[in-house]
This record gives structure tokens, sequence and C-alpha cells, in this order.
């Protein structure tokens, strides 16, 4: 069966570009463009990986990871934090980012993080 990856991306661009790259690696992959929406849609079908935009609407990137570690179904659950803004890595390691990945970044180097973080996390099983 396919890694599951949540992407939680507000920008149709980079979320399509994304979208297309990992299905690409055969991933299967969920995407939302909203914080609170992405916790209701992670509780209805688990991922195996989130990749996490720093800056959404309503409830920031941020507010969604401390979400995800305060809830003990997903503490342990791998994500990488993106954000447009290298100035924020230091914000999102302390709330428990695993991966922090500035944009723009290739094809390449999303690919092989996200390949690295799933691998660990079933390591972790």
């Amino acid at each position: 069966m396919a890694a599951h990856v949540l992407l939680i991306e507000d920008e149709p661009n980079i979320a399509e570009a994304i979208r297309f790259l990992l299905s690409r690696e055969g991933l299967r992959v969920s995407h939302s463009a909203e914080g609170a929406a992405a916790l209701v849609l992670m509780r209805q079908d688990r991922p195996d990986l989130v990749i996490l935009d720093h800056m959404l609407p309503g409830m920031s990137g941020l507010e969604v990871l401390t979400a995800l570690r305060a809830d003990p179904s997903s503490r342990g659950l791998p994500v990488m934090m993106l954000t447009a803004r290298g100035r924020d890595r230091e914000m999102a390691e302390r709330a428990g980012a695993d991966r922090f990945m500035t944009k723009p970044f290739s094809n390449a180097e999303m690919v092989a993080e996200v390949r690295s973080m799933l691998e660990r996390g079933r390591d972790r099983q």
C-alpha cells in the first residue's frame, strides 16, 4: 500500500506541484488549504507524513503543529514545515517540526526529504 502524505498548503500552484511530484513517486497525497480542516481530515484518514505550510489562513502552520504534538495519537507523526521565510526555522523546530524546507525548493530535494522521512517513520514503528 502506498504511503499517505497529507499536504497542508494554501497556495494552489505550490499544492498542485507537490501533489503531482509525490503522486508520480507512487505516494498517495491528500490536500487541505486550511489548518483546522486539515486536523479534521487527519482524524478521518491518518497520514504517514505531513507537509505543512507555515503561513496558512485562519490557523497558522505553527498552531497546527502544536495541536499535532499535543495529541498523543499524532505526537510522533513526521512533519515537514514549508515556508518562504527562512527565519521561521527556529520557531518551527521548537514547535516540533522534524524537517524544515524553504520555498522555493527543488523537486529532487522535496522527493529526497519525503522519502527519507517516510523511511525513518517506518523504522520508528
